[in-house]
């Protein structure tokens, strides 16, 4: 496979044949022991004890950066996507919150799920069979993910537990815990579908259902992303954004990418971060496909994130369709969530 994006280190490209070489198992998942010697990011230690078997799944964000089929379409590193718009803010830098505001989603049908990926999409799941259309009535819905600053208003307010890579407040700033200053505009990360659901409820919003995530995202024309039907690492914070730059991946104040808005104006939908929906995993119907997570015990999550790495091997997450599913107790650095309200 001699495409562009293999032009890495030595070592990469021997982590890239190694990968391809061994089994895979349902949602892409390596079924094959891996030698952490070979992986000079030091993160292996999450899924393997030696070059024994894992010692945890292979689905899992911590596991997921190793494990994960490449395929044609990665943009070479030699692309030079543009720079995100302000907000970012330098190591210990106050920068001044974002206000978000709710977009109104018209009432109306839409298509909702696909018959089948292009093949520079990879192959998905079936789970996100088969394109059908569902009526929603109107509704609102955050333009920005929930951000940091918008995050620690609640936490100040409830006492709610903070997320876990907070650090210890300035005298006078409230909360005991709080987030990096520059990153008052990134969105919130380890955050499970509680404290996801907790914030909402508390804002005198909700979550919102995967139908309206999905609307809200694609429109009513059926587009395969916000912006249209060809992938584009330029219009999102994925890992095909970073891989571009040869440079470790990371959260990014939300609304940078302009060009990457959906048709109703809604910014990151198509990475930054996974988001909590409030549905349970089930098959759409009219879907015959067996899985044994169905039912209610995983909760979806939507939109891809900097850190998703392919969707596990299944191919590019940053669909609209895309769907994921986790564990609601789940905390970890690419997971957040935007809110919703009934019209």
């Amino acid at each position: 496979m001699n495409t562009p994006w293999m032009k890495w280190t030595t070592g990469t490209a021997i982590v890239v044949a190694g990968l391809l070489s061994l089994p895979w198992n349902g949602r892409g998942q390596n079924a094959g022991p891996m030698d952490p010697s070979l992986f000079p990011n030091g993160t292996c230690k999450n899924c393997h004890t030696s070059a024994g078997p894992p010692k945890a799944d292979y689905s899992k964000p911590e596991c997921a950066e190793c494990h994960s089929v490449p395929e044609e379409g990665r943009p070479s590193p030699a692309a030079d996507p543009p720079a995100p718009r302000g907000g970012h803010g330098k190591p210990g830098q106050d920068v001044s919150p974002i206000t978000n505001t709710m977009i109104k989603i018209p009432a109306g049908v839409f298509i909702l799920g696909d018959n089948g990926r292009p093949a520079s999409e990879g192959a998905g799941d079936p789970d996100e069979m088969p394109a059908h259309t569902f009526y929603l009535d109107t509704y609102l819905i955050d333009k920005y993910e929930v951000t940091n600053a918008q995050y620690k208003a609640f936490v100040d307010a409830t006492s709610h537990r903070a997320p876990k890579h907070w650090q210890p407040s300035r005298a006078g700033e409230g909360s005991s815990m709080t987030y990096p200053p520059e990153k008052a505009n990134h969105p919130v990360v380890y955050v499970d579908w509680f404290d996801a659901n907790a914030y909402c409820h508390w804002a005198g919003q909700r979550l919102p259902t995967e139908e309206e995530w999905e609307k809200a995202a694609r429109g009513t024309d059926g587009r395969d992303f916000p912006w249209g039907n060809t992938f584009d690492a330029k219009r999102a914070n994925t890992p095909q954004y970073w891989l571009a730059q040869n440079k470790d991946g990371d959260t990014m104040p939300v609304g940078s990418f302009e060009n990457g808005k959906s048709p109703y104006g809604l910014y990151d939908m198509a990475g930054n971060v996974y988001e909590w929906t409030a549905n349970w995993y089930k098959a759409y119907p009219r879907n015959p496909e067996p899985n044994a997570h169905y039912g209610e015990k995983n909760k979806i999550v939507r939109g891809g994130s900097w850190y998703d790495c392919l969707s596990y091997g299944c191919g590019l997450s940053s669909p609209s369709y895309n769907r994921s599913r986790f564990d609601p107790e789940i905390r970890n650095k690419g997971f957040g969530f935007r809110c919703a309200k009934s019209s």
